[in-house]
């Protein structure tokens, strides 16, 4: 009689894949972290590291990113930021510009160091409005990918009276460029078209105000919709973000809550969240001043008591 030999099960991997170790420690999201192993920027025990996967254990391994030891993982930190206009979604900038790091005071880490803090999405140069910082890469990678759908909700001002046929394009979905605005289109070969999309008047006129939910973030996109229908987006406020809504004021930024921080796990892994029924006053578009009148003030002179002179 023959025995059969029993194969043993293999051990699994001991550790955390290296972009995991990297995220966590606050270095960078995820899809960077990998980049900066790639770019040979981390050394695991001496030995520069250029593959991607490789595990390790940061309670064992000594782990630095650009020679700067790396002490485990950090605490998180979740933050939301009222982004004003004229402020790059960037940690610094080729051109100097303004970075949204510059309005966000200095916050320590556990050994002293400051917490390395990075935006989550992006809001263009000219755009404005609610922007999520956060040191944790595996929410901020979780929250950014396109099967997530997560709801980001906007005010939009256009230049002119878009047709409704033009509106209707966009609640459904339209075909967009994939690149930037300024660049040539090649044909129409490297085209997408946007998921539906939910979209209400909100300000009448000649130049009137929309709000617009979408669950994808692509390059510019609400500018390239509204241009694919001719028409030219002048204002862009991001107001809402899954359940949270903006209320901090431009240029100021406050921290999550427990609850708040929970339902943004919830909502990147597709769950449904719902905000708040109260609309804060930083996600409401305000009323405009009614313009001074030009007329002249006019003046009333209570009746005078001295007696009148006759004439003589």
């Amino acid at each position: 009689m023959t025995t059969k030999s029993v194969k043993q099960p293999e051990e699994a991997p001991q550790g955390d894949r290296l972009q995991k170790i990297l995220a966590q420690a606050g270095i960078a999201s995820r899809r960077k972290a990998e980049q900066i192993i790639l770019d040979g920027r981390v050394q695991v025990n001496g030995n520069v590291i250029k593959e991607l996967g490789t595990r390790h254990d940061i309670s064992k391994d000594h782990i630095r990113v650009d020679g700067k030891l790396l002490h485990g993982r950090e605490q998180q930190r979740y933050y939301m930021l009222n982004k004003p206009r004229g402020y790059v979604t960037t940690l610094d900038d080729p051109e100097k510009r303004p970075t949204v790091m510059e309005l966000m005071t200095k916050q320590k880490g556990p050994h002293g160091d400051h917490v390395r803090l990075y935006p989550v999405g992006r809001l263009d140069y000219l755009s404005e409005g609610l922007l999520l910082m956060t040191n944790d890469g595996e929410l901020a990678n979780s929250l950014s990918k396109a099967a997530a759908g997560v709801e980001k909700t906007y005010l939009v001002k256009i230049s002119g009276q878009p047709p409704a046929s033009g509106l209707d394009q966009i609640r459904r979905g339209i075909m967009i460029d994939r690149g930037r605005l300024n660049e040539v289109r090649s044909g129409r070969r490297d085209r997408v078209i946007t998921a539906p999309a939910k979209l209400e008047l909100v300000r009448g006129g000649d130049n009137p105000w929309y709000e617009l939910t979408l669950t994808e973030g692509r390059n510019r996109q609400l500018r390239k919709m509204f241009e694919e229908i001719g028409h030219h987006v002048e204002k862009i406020r991001r107001i809402g973000y899954g359940a949270l809504r903006l209320d901090v004021p431009p240029g100021e930024f406050r921290e999550l809550t427990p609850g708040e921080v929970t339902a943004l796990g919830r909502a990147a892994k597709g769950q449904k969240v719902v905000p708040k029924k109260k609309t804060p006053e930083f996600a409401q578009l305000k009323t405009p001043a009614k313009p001074k009148s030009s007329r002249p003030r006019r003046t009333f002179v209570g009746k005078s008591t001295a007696p009148r002179r006759r004439p003589v």
